[in-house]
């Protein structure tokens, strides 16, 4: 029987506590009414066997302290909830026993923003990693020895795993089940709890901002000339002409900046405003194309496919109630 430790940080998402100890409780549940035997041994374990969340409005009662499991198989890390610096803070007491567990063989699996205190454990340093797409610059920020994959579902890296944001960490938890028990369960349980089993990417859900958390003036300039004229033809070179930088310093420094070139923040820009138009208008593929600035079909179609996962008309049938009448 595999033993499960669900941690209870202090600021957990309840929600991302509760859904691995259901999903592994059921699978075992399943399991028994087939006449075989559970494969899970859940614990939520945490620094105390009291941890009030969510501003004290539900307390959860710990099945042991981290000083109590010497040993475990796996370890989750949920989500945690409000200011990041201090919820990391409040919870590094737990920080040397996940480092402890995974040394001696266990695996980690984060949460969705879990991945944050999965990534301070240093575990993850070198490492391909996924979290909510939202939290994703901050991400990059405090942890630049991460790879983030933050259009990913899920990652493994041995015996390290991560999700993608919200409900996203199902599918993970999906993976798990199928790997520890079979795919026939992990379908099964898809479809107890209506889950889309195959879901890997969440790029159709991501909204990009622009990154302009960061001190480079010039690069913020050519940030807003891009949102605002991204209709038009704008180029590396028309860019370094404007605002007197040279080609490749304006490259260098606007990649450092933004964690994206110049072309690639031009297409998201782009893509964005695509998105926005098939989600609100009734325009078709070839009208929208033309708003954002784009003149070859095929080209328009890949990158859209490439930024959201879907295509163009798959992604206005999803978010265009009018689309489908």
């Amino acid at each position: 029987m595999r033993k499960i430790s669900i941690l209870v940080p202090e600021s957990a998402v309840l929600a991302s506590v509760n859904d691995p100890r259901l999903i592994f409780t059921t699978a075992n549940q399943f399991l028994e009414a087939e006449g075989k035997p559970a494969a899970f041994h859940v614990q939520l374990v945490g620094l105390t066997r009291e941890v009030k969340l969510h501003d004290n409005l539900f307390t959860v009662h710990t099945d042991a302290t981290i000083d109590e499991v010497e040993q475990t198989d796996m370890v989750f890390v949920p989500a945690l909830a409000g200011d990041m610096l201090n919820a990391l803070e409040v919870n590094k007491g737990l920080l040397p026993w996940i480092v402890k567990q995974y040394e001696n063989g266990a695996e980690v699996v984060s949460l969705c923003v879990g991945a944050f205190l999965l990534a301070s454990t240093g575990l993850m340093n070198g490492r391909r990693c996924s979290t909510h797409w939202l939290a994703a610059n901050d991400f990059r920020v405090m942890f630049p020895e991460i790879e983030l994959v933050d259009d990913k579902i899920i990652t493994e890296d041995q015996g390290l795993y991560s999700s993608g944001g919200a409900s996203s960490y199902w599918n993970l938890l999906l993976h798990l089940v199928e790997k520890y028990v079979d795919r026939g369960m992990a379908i099964k349980i898809a479809k107890y709890f209506a889950i889309d089993i195959e879901r890997n990417s969440q790029a159709s859900f991501m909204i990009f901002n622009g990154q302009k958390g960061h001190e480079d003036d010039a690069v913020k300039k050519a940030q807003e000339f891009i949102e605002k004229n991204f209709e038009e033809k704008i180029t590396l070179d028309l860019l370094a002409d404007m605002f007197a930088i040279g080609r490749r310093s304006l490259e260098r420094r606007f990649k450092k900046a933004t964690n994206n070139t110049v072309m690639e923040y031009i297409q998201r820009v782009k893509m964005e405003a695509a998105k926005k138009r098939f989600e609100t208008s009734r325009k078709n593929i070839t009208e929208v194309m033309y708003d954002v600035g784009y003149t070859d079909n095929k080209a328009f179609r890949s990158t859209f496919k490439k930024v959201t996962g879907l295509s163009p008309i798959a992604y206005k049938n999803k978010y265009n109630r009018s689309a489908l009448f």
